[in-house]
């Protein structure tokens, strides 16, 4: 969409970069995913909350800030892992505009003489270097998780 749909509507002579084009397409793709998360995280939130901490004497802002979204964020921490690990993943797409991401390099590098015979060894190190990534930020986000549900049960 970006890299076609956009210069068609942009007026004669004007022309955006595709990097920042493509830039600007995943951020607002990622940006209504995350807020669909955390939306749905703040209907979880039980009314009843909201009343105990208006019943106490606590105002709107301090409401949303101490009482609803630190729950909220509990519940949908899983979720904006795994947003921020399709993200990552996502940024492969730029390959369809032209740019060059990890996996285009070691493409770019089969074409090379010296790189003849392989391509398993180059793919394999881009599934490797994905999986790491995707791993660690997986254990992370489980760490957080735990320590959050260890307060909560205290």
């Amino acid at each position: 969409m970006s890299a076609i749909m956009v210069p068609l509507f942009l007026p004669e002579g004007v022309s955006i970069d595709r990097l920042i084009r493509a830039l600007v397409a995943l951020i607002l793709f990622n940006a209504a995913y995350m807020a669909e998360t955390v939306r749905g995280g703040l209907q979880g939130v039980p009314a009843g909350q909201e009343e105990a901490a208006y019943s106490v004497g606590l105002r709107w802002w301090q409401v949303q800030a101490f009482v609803t979204v630190p729950q909220a964020l509990r519940n949908v921490l899983p979720g904006i892992v795994n947003n921020i690990v399709d993200l990552f993943k996502d940024t492969t797409l730029v390959t369809i505009i032209g740019l060059s991401d990890l996996l285009g390099t070691v493409m770019q590098a089969l074409k090379d003489p010296a790189w003849l015979g392989l391509a398993k060894e180059g793919y394999v190190f881009a599934m490797l270097v994905f999986f790491v990534c995707c791993f660690a930020m997986s254990i992370y986000s489980r760490r957080v998780e735990r320590r959050l549900t260890r307060h909560r049960a205290h």
